[in-house]
């Protein structure tokens, strides 16, 4: 799926259909692209009818009030985005470090539990990842599957900037695989407190969310998690 914003195109993504627009809006914020400007719409666009394009380019529209952004041709995969620990460095230069309260790690560790059910593509296929919402009560109320974990984390919050819900704070995202640093840069850019997974985090993972002040903690199966991270 092709995603432009403003009529510029920033980056082209293989996706699991559904939730598009949530899934646009969430990668142009997470990616620092609207600059704290409002999505004003979101609208499959093409030449043509948006079902001669499959429906597989979508353009969010800040009515030219965002920066102009720069073209981002590649296509998106799961292991695309930052590659180092300078760029720890770069990103906090873009980022505040997260707010809120710490989110109980008993609500965290109930996180995947809450999740599971939500996960019906999961069921079907057993080849998709889902990210969803925590609240600090520990109750899921938002979840998004996608075969990508970071297309997952982009749609819930893509609906959390379209519900005027950003930033996340007090609420942590709770993922169905490792925590990478990508996933760790999108929790920190929608101001999520926490970010719990059901696998590892990797070593920059941890070391982005010490950076970000962010609560992370791994492993997180049949009520119980490993810490990594306790901001």
């Amino acid at each position: 799926m092709a995603i432009e914003l403003d009529g510029t195109r920033v980056a082209t993504t293989m996706r699991t259909p559904g939730h598009d627009f949530e899934l646009a809006v969430g990668f142009c914020h997470n990616e620092g692209l609207l600059a704290g400007q409002p999505v004003v719409e979101v609208k499959y666009c093409a030449n043509g009818s948006a079902a001669a394009s499959a429906f597989n380019i979508v353009t969010v529209s800040t009515g030219g009030r965002a920066p102009e952004p720069t073209p981002r041709l590649a296509t998106t995969t799961s292991s695309c985005g930052f590659c180092g620990t300078d760029n720890i460095d770069e990103l906090a230069a873009m980022l505040a470090p997260v707010e809120g309260d710490l989110v109980e790690w008993g609500a965290l560790a109930a996180g995947p539990d809450g999740l599971r059910p939500m996960q019906e593509l999961f069921d079907m296929t057993g080849a998709v990842h889902a990210a969803g919402v925590l609240d600090p009560d520990g109750a899921v109320v938002l979840a998004r599957e996608d075969v990508g974990r970071h297309n997952a984390v982009d749609k819930v919050v893509g609906r959390l900037v379209l519900d005027r819900q950003v930033p996340a704070t007090g609420r942590a995202v709770v993922v169905s695989g490792r925590a990478s640093f990508e996933l760790v840069h999108k929790a920190w850019a929608a101001g999520f407190r926490a970010l719990v997974a059901v696998s590892a985090p990797t070593a920059l993972a941890v070391a982005t969310a010490e950076r970000a002040g962010l609560q992370l903690a791994g492993f997180a199966r049949d009520g119980s998690l490993e810490i990594y991270v306790d901001a």
